[in-house]
């Protein structure tokens, strides 16, 4: 179909990509999975062409390489019509503190090499005068907190990025998104004690994009709502009781 609507997924091989990617796959989109590991998106792909009956390619991607960038998206059969970065990696805030070289791969993990690559896609889109963009950031990035500061550092670098392309672009028929899902039942997180009420499965992460943009509208997206409200909440706490709490 010449008319077919397609989605790039940047962090192919993530439980949220998965899911994102197989809904767009239902709703008949053709779809485009991006990685650093190309065998381990494949097997996701061959697993979404069998369940949605879509084709599904799968192309080599790591955000660390940002020379990389434009040869890679020059390099696609065609500019998708949404793109999609959930690729990021945890890391151990512990050992971010004493080893340099970990506290940079987080970072750039999380903020430079998404930021950079969307970047890229947003110059092709504005030119085309079309397009979505999303990315998936974290309400970690809302407020820094002792115990994981080097990530939600990174994350909130993420979000102010998508914030001002969001602004730079609103005028050119390409919209940006930022995705905040909280606590999701991810590989990431195995073995974390997470409360029910506040995590999200990643199908249900993958439907708050969807539908994000088959709707059109929203900015910013709390996957559950209720984040927006606890997020408000600690924002307002004093920095000497913050200090005290030992987030």
């Amino acid at each position: 179909m010449t008319d077919q609507k397609s989605l790039l997924v940047i962090g192919g091989t993530s439980d949220i990509g998965r899911a994102a990617a197989l809904r767009y796959a239902r709703a008949g989109r053709r779809i485009l999975l991006a990685s650093r590991d190309p065998d381990a998106a494949r097997r996701n792909a061959d697993d979404i062409a069998a369940r949605a009956g879509v084709q599904v390619d799968v192309f080599r991607l790591d955000l660390l390489e940002i020379d990389s960038f434009e040869a890679f998206t020059d390099g696609l059969p065609l500019l998708p019509d949404t793109v999609l970065c959930v690729a990021g990696e945890l890391g151990e805030q512990q050992r971010a503190q004493s080893e340099t070289a970990h506290a940079v791969r987080i970072i750039r993990s999380n903020f430079e090499g998404p930021a950079l690559v969307l970047g890229v896609f947003a110059e092709r889109f504005a030119a085309r005068g079309a397009g979505t963009l999303i990315g998936v950031s974290s309400v970690a990035g809302d407020r820094g907190r002792g115990s994981n500061y080097v990530y939600g550092a990174a994350k909130a670098g993420f979000s102010a990025f998508l914030s001002g392309l969001r602004n730079r672009l609103a005028a050119q028929g390409v919209r940006v998104v930022t995705v905040k899902p909280g606590f999701v039942r991810t590989r990431m997180t195995a073995g974390m004690k997470l409360p029910p009420l506040l995590t999200a499965e990643p199908e249900e992460v993958g439907e708050a994009i969807f539908a994000a943009d088959e709707a059109r509208k929203g900015d910013v997206v709390y996957v559950r709502r209720v984040w927006r409200s606890v997020m408000g909440v600690i924002g307002l706490i004093p920095e000497p009781v913050f200090k005290r709490l030992r987030l």
